[in-house]
């Protein structure tokens, strides 16, 4: 389907309408076929909604994302066979529907994302064992039968949020030996936007590329195992990304963008982590994210845009806990000044590193935000360090 927006018209927008009208999001209370066809105000407003709920970008375009939104909001639970497939993986509603019926009955501990995975294969072959059905991880009639007549089994919280909370736990409050995917945006001959800097110009792949390495270094030297999702001269697609960093079993990821904006007012820092509005998110990116946004707020000029969920492909194909953050708008002149001064890359750089270690510190031993130094967190490493010896 092609990109579409306000103004546009023909077959696939008569499409995305009449998705949009089975979601709820749009009345179909027009007697004229041919204003079915036409991209008005009434579905712009339609899609942002959708969009809103969906933790999606919110721009009234509908482009791949959204498309690919719409047709997995269209699954019901039991419209479909489900079964975990390497190469065509399932994502929907129904897959969610299913996830979260699993997760009540105690068989399934990880996030609500609507991703048929093998985690999800597992639990629903636990499940098919213990009430004596075929064990084949396939949501089939029969399997579907069997879950309506169940109840409740798992009441006072996520379970998974509570295993997430008990793996950072255990992990311990050290650095060292922790896996650390870091995902500088751009590579190769993408090389985002040209700006000046105080040594010239710099393109926004070398800014994001430059902070990444001092981030790497940071954490190479508290003992983390630093890895990044690319090298500088190619730009793997984000499915690729996902895929490098779930092989390589990571504890955490970290994308880093810069923002884009049509109105060069538009300012700020701000972090994402998996998350739908009012409904499931990775409670552990969300903590992250939120320490990332207070530590680089506190320690730069840049203004606070907040921590939000969203449903974004690099946050939800990833295994780990995965937070975007996007250190600045790129378009404009104020951020663009700061993120071009190496200095001040320095500084966003240590702001991780100890946003990162707060995370692991489960609120012990902390320090008020923008306080704690890189030079106090390697030493609160080696006292760690002597403690165990």
């Amino acid at each position: 389907m092609p990109f579409l927006q306000l103004g546009d018209s023909g077959p696939d927008v008569a499409e995305v309408r009449a998705k949009l009208i089975s979601l709820g999001f749009l009345h179909d209370d027009d007697d004229l076929a041919e204003a079915r066809t036409v991209f008005d105000s009434a579905m712009d407003s339609a899609v942002r909604g959708f969009q809103q709920e969906r933790g999606l970008l919110v721009d009234g375009l509908v482009g791949k994302a959204t498309s690919r939104a719409l047709q997995e909001a269209g699954y019901r639970l039991g419209a479909r066979i489900l079964a975990y497939h390497v190469s065509a993986p399932q994502y929907g509603d129904d897959v969610a529907a299913l996830q979260t019926r699993l997760q009540d009955l105690g068989f399934y501990t990880g996030l609500i994302d609507g991703y048929f995975g093998p985690g999800l294969h597992r639990a629903l072959s636990s499940y098919q064992r213990e009430f004596g059905l075929v064990v084949d991880g396939i949501c089939g009639p029969e399997t579907l039968r069997s879950l309506e007549m169940l109840g409740t089994r798992v009441t006072g919280g996520s379970p998974h949020a509570i295993l997430a909370e008990e793996v950072v736990r255990q992990s311990g409050p050290q650095l060292r030996n922790k896996r650390i995917i870091l995902d500088p945006g751009l590579g190769g001959r993408n090389t985002g936007r040209i700006v000046r800097g105080p040594r010239g110009s710099v393109s926004e792949a070398d800014i994001l590329w430059d902070l990444a390495n001092r981030l790497e270094g940071r954490m190479g030297a508290t003992g983390m195992e630093t890895f990044l999702s690319r090298p500088r001269h190619k730009d793997p697609s984000v499915a690729d990304r996902a895929a490098m960093a779930n092989n390589l079993n990571a504890d955490l990821m970290i994308s880093l963008q810069c923002a884009h904006s049509e109105s060069p007012l538009a300012r700020g820092v701000a972090t994402f982590h998996y998350g739908v509005p009012d409904g499931s998110e990775s409670m552990i990116g969300a903590v992250l994210a939120g320490f990332l946004q207070r530590e680089i707020v506190a320690r730069t000029q840049l203004l606070d845009c907040r921590s939000h969920g969203r449903t974004w492909d690099i946050l939800r194909m990833t295994k780990m806990p995965t937070v975007q953050l996007d250190v600045g708008y790129i378009t404009n002149e104020d951020d663009t000044a700061l993120l071009a001064d190496p200095t001040m890359r320095d500084t966003i750089a240590e702001s991780i590193v100890v946003a990162v270690k707060r995370l692991y510190l489960l609120g012990k031993d902390d320090q008020p935000t923008g306080t704690f130094t890189f030079a106090e967190l390697l030493a609160h490493e080696l006292a760690v360090e002597g403690k165990r010896d």
